[in-house]
């Protein structure tokens, strides 16, 4: 256990903190699933705006590594692009 002061404080920080992304991370996660499973165009290019802004965000915050959430947003747009194409 810690012996300090700011040890402690720090653990404590720390543990927020990682709440904190895993709960984004997990949001984000859950929207990504949202729109894999829709099959509507329309819907679809609203929803990407959507998830890659917070794709993004996470990327930005160091969540995730930005090569993965380059190829998350790249393997989703592909994905809205093949439902525009099939209808």
């Amino acid at each position: 256990m810690a012996n300090h002061k700011s040890a402690l404080k720090r653990i404590r920080a720390n543990n927020a903190k990682r709440l904190r992304n895993r709960y984004q991370a997990k949001t984000t996660r859950t929207f990504i699933k949202r729109l894999t499973n829709t099959t509507d165009q329309a819907e679809a290019q609203e929803l990407y705006k959507t998830v890659s802004s917070m794709i993004d965000r996470l990327a930005k915050k160091n969540i995730i590594h930005k090569n993965k959430a380059a190829n998350n947003k790249s393997r989703l747009a592909k994905y809205v692009n093949s439902l525009a194409t099939a209808a």
